[in-house]
């Protein structure tokens, strides 16, 4: 069996890559090692009658995706679902809440800490917006920049000058900077800063304190959904949703989906790919192999030491790639109460991260390959908006919790009894109650998600998302435009350029780089 392209990897970047590849007239197959497409972010049963997705919140799915794949004529109705509101969790006292696309407006603080904040939200959303355009396409190859690129890198530049001397100046100070200088520089609310410092490093290992954690923050702020920078919506039905207008758009074009097809080897002759060999000893032949899964297995596994340099192989096994954050999946009698949040507002996304120094503080016993004690945490209830997602009266709770570092000192084995421990008392401190409640708690270790869903690492990214991790250096220097030194073999997955989270842009500028030789 032959095709102009193989697609390894059935998450959305690959799903997107695949479809992309199909509309424009290529015969197309995407093999997925599961039983089911879509990644981390497909909605799956964990209980029974309750549903959910380990990827829980969208704010990043491209424009261009969504148009270059028709999904709104697929079942995707994005334009129907509004920006949920932030709430900053205080254990006693009123929550703050941040309205429209992060934080248009506040409620919970004077008004002279919204002025100060709405100053900082405006500067912070200015300046991820130079970085916005450099994340949605390929990073230039500094080596041998065509006349596009070089037109790209100085439409950058005159953006930056057209900031002004002053904002030009402080976004060159702040780039490298971390998040909790400049909280502090412009914020006196601790709940404010603790929402900070915790959007700036959900997903990696770096404290609030850490160089270059703003970075992060602004990775969040230069995506987009429905065209609001910071926007963050729970579709209806989950992320799993976004999974079936991509899938129903692969389908329609004519893509060959195919699931329980483990790939073993990449098979490569002469420099150039040739097909992939199946654990099952089929073998399938096509001259185009887009790879979207984890970069460090593509090299070490499916293609092999022996196919490589010295020097690329050094490369990928120092890219850090071991995740922090566990998920956490609860199973309720009855929707939980927060303390000092309304009923409204429980559907939104709930912060606990009452300070900087709180998140720090989470944050020091990961180093030493230990969970904290009184984590963090991102926490939705969808099952309120979409009662479809648990049974009556009943209440589905998901929530992204840090840190739990993949290699814990103790072990998993041993760790994960007393990790659950550790969050269900602290969400009984803003929570009361909760723990009476619980039918089923389901809990993802790092390393429950890389066995669960084929990511190495069990990292989000598939690969830390740090200023030697990023652009042309991502996932290492030499294969940062999807390119990779074996012809016809291309990254297109969460760990190239520019990282994780659902926006399928990887998939659709490795499919671009495709079309583009011909």
């Amino acid at each position: 069996m032959s095709f102009d392209a193989i697609v390894v990897g059935g998450g959305h970047n690959g799903l997107v890559a695949a479809t992309v590849l199909a509309k424009a007239g290529r015969k197309v197959t995407v093999l997925e090692a599961g039983d089911a497409f879509g990644g981390a972010a497909r909605t799956e049963s964990f209980a029974p009658g309750f549903r959910t997705s380990v990827a829980h919140v969208l704010n990043r799915l491209h424009p261009d995706v969504i148009k270059t794949l028709e999904l709104e004529k697929h079942g995707l109705a994005l334009d129907r679902v509004q920006p949920v509101p932030t709430v900053v969790l205080a254990q006693d006292g009123e929550a703050l809440v941040l309205h429209g696309a992060y934080g248009e407006r506040l409620t919970g603080v004077q008004v002279q800490e919204e002025r100060a904040w709405l100053d900082l939200r405006a500067q912070l959303i200015r300046y991820a917006g130079i970085l916005k355009p450099m994340l949605a396409r390929r990073p230039p190859d500094l080596s041998g920049m065509s006349f596009a690129e070089s037109s790209a890198l100085g439409m950058t530049a005159l953006s930056l000058r057209r900031l002004g001397k002053e904002d030009m100046r402080d976004f060159l100070r702040m780039l490298l900077m971390n998040v909790a200088d400049v909280a502090d520089e412009h914020l006196g609310d601790d709940r404010l800063k603790g929402l900070l410092a915790f959007d700036a490093v959900l997903g990696s290992h770096l404290g609030p304190r850490s160089p270059t954690s703003l970075l992060g923050l602004y990775y969040r702020l230069a995506g987009e959904v429905g065209g609001q920078a910071g926007a963050q919506l729970i579709p209806k039905g989950g992320l799993g949703e976004i999974i079936a207008a991509i899938t129903t758009s692969a389908e329609r074009a004519g893509v060959r989906l195919r699931s329980k097809a483990k790939v073993a080897k990449i098979q490569i002759e002469k420099g150039h790919v040739v097909g992939i060999l199946l654990e099952d000893g089929e073998r399938i032949s096509a001259p185009i192999v887009l790879a979207a899964v984890n970069p460090a297995a593509l090299f070490m596994e499916l293609v092999g030491p022996r196919q490589l340099d010295t020097g690329l192989v050094r490369k990928v096994k120092n890219i850090r790639m071991h995740g922090f954050a566990a998920k956490l999946h609860l199973a309720l009698d009855e929707p939980p109460r927060f303390t000092g949040v309304s009923p409204d507002d429980h559907r939104g996304r709930l912060v606990i991260a009452p300070s900087t120094d709180h998140v720090e503080l989470a944050f020091n016993p990961s180093k030493y390959g230990e969970f904290s004690s009184e984590p963090v945490m991102e926490i939705t209830l969808p099952s309120l908006s979409d009662p479809s997602l648990a049974p009556a009266g009943a209440c589905m709770l998901s929530a992204v919790v840090q840190f739990a570092p993949y290699a814990l000192k103790q072990g998993w084995d041993v760790g994960k009894s007393l990790f659950l421990q550790a969050i269900m008392a602290q969400l009984e401190r803003f929570a009361p109650g909760i723990g009476k409640s619980v039918r089923h708690a389901e809990l993802l270790t790092p390393l429950d998600i890389e066995q669960r869903y084929h990511m190495p690492g069990g990292h989000w990214h598939h690969g830390e998302l740090q200023a030697d991790q990023m652009l042309m250096s991502r996932p290492i220097a030499g294969c940062a435009g999807y390119n990779t030194p074996i012809d016809g073999l291309f990254l297109a997955g969460s760990g190239s350029h520019p990282g994780g989270g659902v926006s399928g842009v990887p998939g659709l500028n490795a499919a671009r780089r495709v079309l583009a030789r011909g």
